[in-house]
């Protein structure tokens, strides 16, 4: 009884402010129409000078078209751009209905200079009948060959003439190359040792902290998983490039390659006793100070502690 007093209460209030319930859906329905007329108006304004994202739209509809807009129908910059966000597999299928765009040799160039970063191909006149499609594939293919067999896949990158036989031009292959299986690129650069000096030569180190400079390093050549004498070549590479990189801050702590080479260590010694769920007792910093002066002397209390302070809050170095 109350509700039904109420709506007419209501309802007699409406009509004396002239809003009748038909007349408040036709003033609503007029606002929203004008509303959308300002905003497609506005729409035109800023299409204006540049792409008519609304007469696209319009077409679009007036063809009854369903999916993604054609990009044969924008201006080519817009279509590039957006097919650059493509990977390999999804541009080979785009130029199933773009053709035209997709085998765009400027595509296929950034394709491969991005997962490729460096080839001694890309420094030379390119040959008769050459395409950037055409080299992803090789490229896909000696990634594929070297993962399995790495020796088969250097070789399978020359036979191509996608590689220089260098040393210089194979480090920098793999420093720019993240496609390389770690393991098998660990027992390639074992065996080529020539190519490892090149490859850490590749490495600045400058105004580096010493235990992100050595995760720098260990991301690009991943050290063993035990101790040995590759592991001690490697930590040995690494602390005359870090001073050969850092000859001023050498001289103000008073470090050699040999004080380098015995920190690079303890740190490592470090992060396996903090990170291993198997050690209960973890090293203290105390204890890691007094440990890491007994070896080098010459290092000061202060420095060895921030060495500390970084592998606690960061983590390990070679993970």
């Amino acid at each position: 009884m109350g509700q039904g007093l109420w709506r007419v209460a209501r309802s007699q209030q409406l009509q004396h402010q002239g809003y009748s319930g038909q007349g408040y859906l036709t003033r609503e329905h007029g606002r929203r129409i004008a509303t959308n007329n300002v905003s497609n108006t506005s729409h035109r304004k800023q299409a204006q000078g540049g792409i008519d994202i609304y007469h696209l739209l319009k077409t679009r509809k007036s063809k009854e078209q369903e999916g993604f807009i054609n990009l044969e129908m924008l201006p080519p910059e817009l279509s590039f751009t957006i097919l650059s966000y493509l990977n390999a597999t999804d541009l080979c299928l785009a130029s199933c209905v773009w053709q035209d765009l997709a085998n765009d040799e400027l595509l296929w160039q950034g394709l491969c200079k991005s997962t490729w970063g460096h080839c001694s191909i890309y420094n030379k006149n390119p040959p008769l009948g050459f395409s950037f499609r055409k080299l992803y594939m090789q490229l896909d293919e000696g990634s594929l060959t070297f993962n399995a067999n790495p020796d088969e896949g250097v070789n399978y990158f020359m036979s191509k003439g996608i590689l220089d036989d260098s040393p210089k031009e194979i480090a920098k292959f793999i420093f720019c190359t993240r496609t390389l299986n770690w393991k098998k690129l660990r027992i390639y650069l074992d065996e080529r040792r020539d190519v490892l000096d090149d490859l850490v030569t590749l490495h600045n180190f400058r105004n580096q902290f010493l235990p992100n400079a050595l995760r720098e390093f260990f991301r690009h050549i991943h050290a063993p998983e035990e101790r040995g004498e590759y592991l001690e070549t490697l930590i040995t590479k690494f602390s005359h490039r870090f001073c050969a990189c850092n000859p001023d801050l050498m001289r103000e702590l008073g470090l050699s390659p040999d004080a380098v080479y015995v920190l690079c260590y303890s740190l490592i010694l470090l992060s396996i006793d903090l990170t291993s769920p198997h050690v209960k007792n973890k090293m203290s910093k105390r204890e890691f100070i007094r440990n890491t002066r007994r070896a080098a002397q010459n290092i000061s209390e202060d420095f060895v502690g921030h060495l500390y302070d970084n592998i606690y809050l960061i983590g390990h170095v070679a993970a």
